[in-house]
């Protein structure tokens, strides 16, 4: 029920105007999304720079019906690097591969990609490419499969630990010496493809968080559990691991407390950092996807509250 909910009310455009005239639904969208510019994702990530947090830019949007919208997806991607380059901000960017033609044909979404990477070379600058559910997961591996090659550590993927295939796409992954950002997963999956209840995922994210501290290339470990926060920091420890070798991953707003507990002992923090005009739908469908979402963003705030106060 909950999540048809959040799914009308993202798709209510007289409810998003209200919201964005409404002081404090706009003050708590500020909480998780940095603004609807350029400029105020640039802002924010120079204020996590200034606490020694780097950031990823994540423009929001996804699922773009048009060719046209996709030439301006990558306008607006090849303007945030322009942007990171030209501030001198500690950033890279994450982008959506629907966001960039994936639901229209294949071959437009690769070339977008490879003038996005292109760009983000002459910058120097890396660009994740996002995981999105499962019915692309195999379409972006295979898309990401023919970037790598070409660009190498310029680009990464993310591998969502509640898929079942991700023991062997992880394996993959560390073979060909990618970049590989590890998370839970937040879309709602049937059984046949993902694990459902939350040790299993636990479990699968333990099992492959491990490999990649071990073989992988610079990994991301992009967790808010503090369980799996501190068993990443336990296995370092007795293996020895350098700090150098990989950074934690959080989201913007979430467990900041964590966000500076990590870096303060000496960790590679960084900070995703979503923005643009699409943030109503966006908070709307993360909660449809998983309206346990609510009770985790409650008991965030909660938790940050107590151990600052």
């Amino acid at each position: 029920m909950l999540r048809g909910i959040f799914l009308w009310l993202s798709e209510q455009r007289g409810i998003f105007n209200f919201v964005k005239r409404n002081g404090m639904a706009r003050k708590a969208a500020s909480r998780f999304v940095a603004g609807e510019t350029v400029d105020s994702a640039i802002a924010a990530a120079r204020l996590l720079n200034e606490k020694g947090i780097t950031a990823s830019l994540d423009l929001l949007g996804e699922s773009v019906s048009s060719t046209e919208e996709t030439f301006a997806s990558r306008d607006e991607v090849i303007h945030i690097l322009d942007e990171i380059a030209r501030t001198g901000v500690q950033a890279n960017v994450s982008v959506k591969l629907t966001q960039l033609g994936l639901d229209i044909d294949d071959e437009l979404c690769l070339k977008n990609m490879r003038t996005i990477l292109t760009s983000a070379k002459e910058h120097d600058t890396f660009v994740r490419i996002d995981m999105e559910s499962s019915e692309y997961t195999e379409r972006t591996l295979g898309v990401f499969g023919q970037l790598h090659p070409e660009f190498g550590n310029l680009t990464g993927v993310v591998i969502q630990s509640y898929m079942r295939r991700s023991a062997k796409d992880v394996e993959d992954l560390i073979a060909m010496g990618a970049r590989v950002r590890l998370c839970k997963g937040a879309y709602a999956e049937p059984e046949s493809v993902a694990f459902q209840g939350k040790d299993e995922v636990d479990d699968s994210y333990e099992r492959l968080m491990k490999r990649l501290l071990d073989e992988g290339n610079y990994p991301g470990i992009a967790t808010h559990d503090e369980r799996l926060v501190h068993c990443a920091l336990t296995y370092v420890e007795e293996n020895k691991i350098s700090p150098e070798r990989f950074e934690f991953q959080m989201l913007y707003g979430v467990r900041r407390d964590l966000h500076y507990m990590l870096r303060n002992r000496g960790f590679n923090m960084r900070v995703y950092v979503p923005f643009g005009n699409n943030w109503y739908p966006y908070l709307m469908r993360r909660l449809a996807e998983r309206p346990g979402n609510v009770a985790f963003m409650t008991a965030s705030l909660v938790k940050e509250t107590f151990s600052s106060g």
